[in-house]
């Protein structure tokens, strides 16, 4: 690809599915470095993506916007790489640039500049996701995920933990992941047991519970049960403020969703769980300096599926992992 290549990439996902191709469009503009990137992204989700120095223009799309968009005349980048398999999103892919690769998928048209990529299995999901790039030549140096808070939001979000922490270090927990993933989840009896063992052996620790408003019922569990040692943050913040809360975090605890995604793209000190059928193997970010990864014990067996509970995760195991950071956390 030529360094002043036009490329728009197309990322219509959930959180967690936006950031794991953040790598993938680091390598896209490393390879154009004089040229544009254009990233569209799902409205809720383009957020994600501000501030990062390596998309020159931001914007959002759907499947049924992209139905409208892209039929008057206008000038054609050169490459349009879509994660998404929607019709209407290649399709306009194929309106707006001179060649598009995507992931094949039954329905796609049938189109000379269409690069239909077979999915790799088995493979982390953000190797899954540069096998997009990697067919048009362009390869990744850089595997780790990418957020940037703005200096304003990480200002803010330290007033905020200001007169609310603890003297000692301040954990992130994020306890419950989506509803539609909820087998996921570990117990909350298991958090509760957790955070009082660590309330015990770091008496100035301050737990912060993050998430949406589905997890603030779970985050005033927390706080009847561990009095005076939790803050409920979840449902309070939009999500770049609550990324900016996981900015601030000493340590960061939690199940595999969204937020654990951002955790990583920051290089926060984290404590990931991860259930067998989306192992943490491949999803758990790459490159983390400091990540203590629980997978759980079923992961790899015959019998790993959705039915498998996490109470299956030993509250010692998560315990000795918290201590370990904990510690390090403590002495800084």
């Amino acid at each position: 690809m030529a360094e002043d290549a036009d490329v728009f990439a197309i990322v219509v996902a959930r959180i967690g599915d936006t950031l794991l191709a953040t790598p993938a469009l680091r390598a896209v503009k490393a390879a154009a470095p004089r040229g544009r990137l254009t990233v569209l992204a799902h409205r809720k989700r383009a957020p994600l993506l501000a501030n990062l120095p390596f998309i020159d223009r931001l914007g959002s799309i759907d499947k049924r916007s992209a139905s409208w968009c892209g039929w008057l005349p206008a000038v054609r980048h050169d490459l349009a790489v879509v994660w998404g398999h929607d019709r209407p999103l290649i399709d306009y892919a194929l309106r707006r640039a001179r060649k598009v690769v995507a992931f094949e998928a039954s329905g796609l048209p049938t189109d000379s500049r269409l690069i239909q990529v077979t999915r790799p299995n088995g493979v982390h999901a953000v190797r899954e996701r540069l096998a997009l790039v990697e067919a048009v030549g362009i390869s990744a140096q850089d595997l780790r995920l990418a957020y940037a808070v703005a200096p304003e939001e990480a200002e803010a979000a330290r007033h905020w933990l200001e007169g609310r922490r603890g003297a000692g270090p301040v954990v992130g927990v994020q306890p419950v992941s989506f509803p539609t993933k909820p087998h996921r989840d570990w117990p909350i009896d298991s958090f509760v047991d957790l955070l009082r063992r660590l309330a015990v052996e770091f008496p100035q620790v301050t737990f912060v519970v993050l998430g949406d408003e589905g997890a603030a019922d779970a985050g005033r569990r927390l706080q009847t049960a561990v009095e005076g040692r939790v803050i409920v943050a979840a449902g309070e913040f939009d999500l770049r403020r609550s990324a900016a809360l996981i900015g601030e975090l000493d340590v960061y605890l939690g199940v595999d969703t969204g937020p654990t995604h951002i955790a990583g793209a920051l290089g926060i000190p984290m404590v990931a769980l991860y259930h067998c059928s989306y192992p943490g193997r491949n999803l758990a970010p790459l490159g983390h300096p400091a990540l203590r990864m629980i997978e759980h014990p079923a992961t790899g067996a015959a019998h790993a599926s959705t039915d498998v509970s996490m109470s299956d995760i030993s509250v010692a195991q998560v315990l000795d992992a918290m201590r370990e950071l904990l510690a390090g956390a403590s002495t800084t």
